[in-house]
């Protein structure tokens, strides 16, 4: 079988660096909050080139407490888009907002600035902009229209560790920068974990307190909202570990991108768009195809793993209270084609061209 992702594969090279790093923790003997992450926030900030960094407990975490810092507040309004997996929806409702979802690019599959532009006029707390699938959003044209409407921007780059734009990497572009370190994240932990960046160190400020319950000081509480979500120090050394080797693994993940680009021919798959810069870092590669159900079969009969990122859009989750929104048909349509193909650094071209094959081979049942 070739798995969809591969970690025990993708971790044993490390091994004597990932031991090296806990066996720190442990003889230390201090486990939240401690040396190790101090020494990741600096590090994870110099290689952004951010001023500040605050390592929390994971990536949903990051998105409430950025929505937190900014005082959004029950019954305000944050425009995201519907088709990025509930995240950011999940932490607009955790503080009590309402999510004001914003139509897609029907090739990038990203927020696409005309829809937001007229979301925006309905002024919105804060927009919530997703680097889908590892490729950056029009960061340009989307920080132009918040800056024009004077609406805080928020990034969410879970899944574009190390995408650049130009100079500036993902999470610089907005007033927040929000991370996820989950396992199989281009920089992923060994558990859960996340990060909030910032050049605003008043907001830094703000996210250090609210991330320990809104203490000023221990056990003195002089903030509202806030919460429990701290990075612990194993997480921290193991992050520091492989921060080292994050652009390395994004190079092959491009690699690996393009190969299919090139592999894969076939009049009802739908490949997403070549990028030859550092904007996107391939965390995923998403075809698309109407007929997806009998190709992710005949995929699995041929003993390649799939996955669906993400099968219902967000304002068609039933247990999110949300009433369904108008005007999403570009997402609905996505959500309902897209079929992610294997993509991590450790699969040989020969992985990679077997996959395309098997791509070229496939005979949809209805071709339409």
């Amino acid at each position: 079988m070739i798995a969809l992702n591969d970690l025990a594969r993708h971790h044993a090279p490390l091994r004597a660096e990932l031991e090296a790093a806990m066996g720190r923790v442990h003889d230390r003997g201090w486990y939240i909050l401690g040396p190790e992450v101090e020494a990741f926030e600096y590090e994870f900030a110099r290689y952004l080139g951010v001023a500040e960094c605050i390592a929390v407990g994971n990536g949903t975490d990051a998105l409430e407490l950025a929505l937190r810092a900014l005082a959004v507040s029950s019954g305000e309004t944050v425009a995201t888009v519907a088709n990025a997996g509930m995240y950011a929806t999940t932490a607009i409702r955790g503080v009590g907002a309402v999510p004001a979802y914003v139509e897609i690019d029907t090739a990038t599959l990203q927020m696409d600035p005309g829809a937001l532009a007229a979301v925006a006029e309905e002024r919105p707390r804060a927009i919530v902009a997703t680097h889908l699938y590892g490729r950056m959003a029009d960061m340009e044209a989307l920080g132009r229209i918040a800056r024009e409407q004077r609406i805080p921007l928020i990034e969410d780059c879970a899944q574009a560790h190390g995408a650049n734009r130009g100079a500036r990497h993902a999470g610089t572009h907005g007033l927040l920068g929000c991370f996820s370190f989950y396992p199989t994240k281009n920089l992923g932990a060994l558990g859960d974990a996340g990060a909030v960046v910032t050049d605003d160190r008043q907001l830094a400020l703000k996210l250090r307190a609210l991330r320990v319950y809104g203490w000023g000081a221990k056990y003195h509480c002089t903030m509202q909202g806030g919460m429990n979500s701290r990075m612990d120090e194993l997480q921290a050394a193991v992050l520091r570990a492989k921060l080292p080797h994050l652009n390395r693994w994004n190079l092959r993940r491009r690699e690996i991108a393009a190969r299919y680009t090139k592999a894969i021919r076939h009049p009802y798959v739908v490949l997403p768009p070549s990028v030859d810069d550092g904007s996107d870092v391939a965390h995923l590669y998403v075809v698309r195809s109407r007929a997806r159900e009998s190709l992710r079969e005949h995929l699995k009969s041929a003993g390649i793993a799939t996955d669906i990122h993400y099968p219902v859009p967000d304002h068609r989750q039933p247990g999110a209270g949300i009433v369904p929104s108008k005007g999403l048909a570009r997402t609905d349509r996505a959500c309902a084609e897209v079929l992610s193909l294997p993509c991590y650094p450790e699969l040989t071209d020969a992985e990679v061209d077997a996959v395309a094959a098997a791509c070229n081979r496939w005979q949809p049942a209805t071709r339409s």
